[in-house]
C-alpha cells in the first residue's frame, strides 16, 4: 500500500481528464435496501447524496464536501452479485476490455452498457471469482477525492494465491507487478507509471480467505477506534479489530447488510 493517489488524469490545461486505464476510479455498493445504506454511510462518513444514472435501477452518488466519492444502488432482481463494495477500473474502451477479460479467463456478468451520458460500464469477475467493475468515462470521470477522511484510500484483492490472478490484471489493464513473496507473505502491488494503484494479497487457506476471492475497499478515517464505535452504533459490526500495520492503523468492519470494508487512519484533512 502507498499514499493514496488521485483517480483522474490531468490535461495540459490543468483540467481533469479521463483516468489512466487500470486506475481504480470509482467504488460502488449494490444493496437490498439502498435508503438504509445511505443513512448508514451518511452518518459514518458525512456523505450527502444526489441521483446518478439509473441503468441498473435506483442509484445515487455520494458526495463529500460537494465532491463525488462513491455510489450506492439497488441490487437488481435476478442479478447474482454480492452485497459488497466493488471497485471500478478505468478503461478507454469498455467493449475491448470486456473481450480481453473473456480472453484471459474472466467473466463479464453485466454489460457493457451505457450509463446515460456519464459513461459506459461493465461488471466482471476475474478467474478466481472476484467481482470488479470497468468504467469508460464520459461526463463522469470518477471519484473526485481519494485518501481524505470519508473517501476511498486503497483497494486490495484478497485471494488464495497472487501469481495467476496478478497475471490476469496485468494482461487486461497493463499493470506492472511488484511481488513480495516469502514463507509468510504473498503480496503483489499493481503499478501504473510506477505508481501503486492496488494490490493482490494471497492468503492461502487462512481464515481471512473467508468467502473466497474478493476486492476489499479501504476508506480513510481520522480515527479508527472512533469509526469502529460509530459502525457498531449504526447497526454494523466489527470483523477484525483495530491494529497497526506497516501502512497505518486499520480495522475491518461490515455495514448492516454485511458489506465488508476496511477503515484506515489518514493523516490528510
Amino acid at each position: 500500500m502507498t499514499e493514496p493517489r488521485d483517480s483522474a488524469g490531468t490535461r495540459d490545461d490543468g483540467t481533469p481528464g479521463r483516468p489512466t486505464p487500470g486506475t481504480p476510479c470509482w467504488v460502488s455498493l449494490m444493496a437490498h435496501r439502498p435508503e438504509a445504506s445511505q443513512a448508514f454511510y451518511g452518518a459514518l462518513f458525512g456523505w450527502e447524496f444526489q441521483p446518478g444514472p439509473q441503468q441498473l435501477g435506483p442509484y445515487v452518488r455520494a458526495l463529500l464536501d460537494g465532491h463525488e466519492v462513491a455510489g450506492i444502488g439497488q441490487l437488481p432482481e435476478g442479478r447474482e452479485l454480492p452485497i459488497a463494495w466493488t471497485p471500478y477500473l478505468a478503461s478507454d474502451d469498455v467493449n475491448v476490455t470486456a473481450e480481453t477479460i473473456r480472453h484471459c479467463g474472466g467473466t463479464v456478468g453485466v454489460g457493457p452498457l451505457d450509463a446515460a451520458e456519464a459513461g459506459r460500464m461493465a461488471i466482471a469477475s476475474d478467474p478466481a471469482g472476484a467481482v470488479f467493475g470497468v468504467w469508460q468515462a464520459a461526463a463522469h470521470l470518477g471519484a473526485a477525492l481519494t485518501g481524505v477522511p470519508g473517501a476511498q484510500a486503497w483497494n486490495e484483492l484478497v485471494t488464495r494465491e497472487s501469481a495467476s490472478v496478478s497475471a490476469f490484471y496485468r494482461a487486461v489493464f497493463g499493470f506492472r507487478t511488484e511481488a513480495e513473496v516469502s514463507a509468510d507473505l504473498d503480496y503483489v502491488t499493481l503499478l501504473l507509471d510506477e505508481k501503486p494503484m492496488a494490490a493482490v494479497h494471497g492468503v492461502g487457506n487462512s481464515p481471512s480467505y473467508g468467502q473466497g476471492s474478493r476486492w476489499m475497499t479501504y476508506f480513510a478515517v481520522a480515527d479508527v477506534e472512533r469509526a469502529v464505535e460509530r459502525v457498531g452504533g449504526l447497526g454494523g459490526h466489527l470483523v477484525t479489530p483495530p491494529r497497526d500495520t506497516a501502512h497505518g492503523r486499520i480495522a475491518t468492519v461490515a455495514d448492516p447488510e454485511g458489506a465488508v470494508f476496511t477503515v484506515i487512519r489518514s493523516e490528510r484533512g
